[in-house]
């Protein structure tokens, strides 16, 4: 019996580390032609925009709090 339970505990942690790696991201970032801040899912691969101070945020509500108080996009 003992041992059913700890390989259950064993799944349902490994059910939960994985579905925490597998979280969403939102990323603030600047677009260095336009000089304006959004929030977006993906990590950005582009040249012209970049990620500001430490952008990634696990909600997107997270993202557009931090984006308003950050310096760079507030200007």
């Amino acid at each position: 019996m003992k041992k059913f339970l700890m390989i259950g505990a064993l799944a349902f942690a490994a059910t939960t580390v994985a579905e925490t790696a597998m979280a969403a991201e939102f990323y603030v970032v600047r677009d260095s032609t336009t000089k304006k801040c959004t929030v977006v899912e993906t990590k950005p691969t582009s040249t012209t925009t970049t990620i500001v101070d430490n952008g990634t945020y696990k909600t997107r509500t997270e993202a557009e709090t931090g984006m308003k108080t950050t310096k760079v996009c507030t200007e």
